[in-house]
């Protein structure tokens, strides 16, 4: 016999009697976890919502989930699209249509078009206008008005531009006119132009005369650029100039003259006779029968205001060869 809780002396060491384990699972009561029940729970819960994940739409923030929304409507408005076209194609398909002859002209390419066709009627109203213009007397030239002249006629200047009057305005060449005005002597330059509905105007300048010198055939006058443009009898007052080969292109005339244009007025007036045998030694005779030493044409115009000072001082001869040292004899 053995007593309550006493292991029986046959059984083997290790082994519980089938009662025992029995006895053992009816007194245990069950096994609770550690702390409150309900704190337990409670926990649990707090967990539960600590470690929930947040949606999508919180973390976004306002302008990513603004562009994620625009991006689904584009999504949505291409599907759309892409429907609709897939169904007109379908549809042309069973009517047998091309598919380019439902396509839709864009905005821009009606508003090429016409532009297009605007220039185009543009283009053809002006040349047809031209040609109006061009053949017929519609606008012509019924008369020709010359201002600029003195010495030359109006008449020389209309023969030698020879303009037939009633000629269209379109067919008159003006810079040919032009040349043919100022191929005559006395006028420098000439200009053509114009004026709608029937003028043609032509405007003149004139040469003038800056020296003269005497030939064998009479005087012949020189302008500033040394051109002999007349020969006929010199202006009072103009002075004369002596000179091998004059002409716009002897270095000696040119020195000469523009020793002329550089003199004051009041000096100009003054000088009867200027003499350049070289463009080194370069003398002029006043009307008096003063002489003015002038020399080179270097330092022009300083020697023009010298001199203007030293014809105020008595004296014959007046060296302004030096401007540094003026000298008067």
């Amino acid at each position: 016999m053995t007593g309550p809780g006493e292991q029986p002396a046959d059984a083997p060491a290790g082994e519980v009697p089938d009662d025992a384990d029995d006895a053992t699972t009816a007194e245990l009561p069950a096994a609770e976890p550690p702390g409150d029940a309900d704190g337990a729970a409670d926990g649990e819960a707090s967990d539960t919502e600590t470690a929930a994940p947040e949606p999508a739409e919180d973390l976004e923030g306002p302008r990513r989930r603004a562009r994620r929304e625009r991006a689904e409507r584009r999504a949505a408005e291409e599907r759309a699209r892409a429907i609709e076209q897939a169904r007109r194609e379908a549809k042309r398909r069973v009517q047998g249509k091309p598919a380019d002859e439902a396509t839709r002209l864009s905005r821009g390419t009606v508003r090429g078009l016409k532009v297009l066709v605007w220039f185009i009627v543009l283009s053809v109203v002006s040349v047809g206008l031209g040609l109006i213009l061009y053949f017929t007397p519609l606008m012509s030239a019924r008369s020709i008005v010359v201002t600029g002249t003195g010495a030359v006629t109006r008449e020389e200047i209309v023969d030698t531009a020879r303009v037939a009057p009633g000629t269209p305005l379109l067919q008159i060449d003006t810079d040919t006119v032009a040349d043919r005005v100022a191929g005559i002597r006395r006028v420098a330059s000439a200009r053509v132009q114009r004026e709608y509905p029937s003028t043609l105007r032509i405007t003149i300048v004139e040469r003038v005369p800056l020296v003269v010198k005497d030939f064998p055939d009479g005087p012949h006058l020189f302008d500033r650029d040394g051109v002999d443009f007349a020969t006929a009898p010199p202006p009072p007052g103009l002075a004369y100039i002596d000179v091998d080969n004059p002409g716009p292109s002897d270095p000696p005339t040119r020195a000469a003259l523009e020793v002329m244009t550089a003199l004051r007025p009041e000096v100009a007036g003054q000088v009867s006779r200027i003499a350049a045998p070289s463009v080194a030694s370069i003398t002029l005779t006043l009307t008096d029968g003063r002489t003015v030493v002038w020399g080179t044409t270097d330092r022009t115009d300083e020697k023009a205001e010298k001199l203007s000072a030293l014809l105020t001082q008595p004296g014959q001869t007046y060296d302004v060869s030096s401007p540094d040292l003026p000298t008067v004899k």
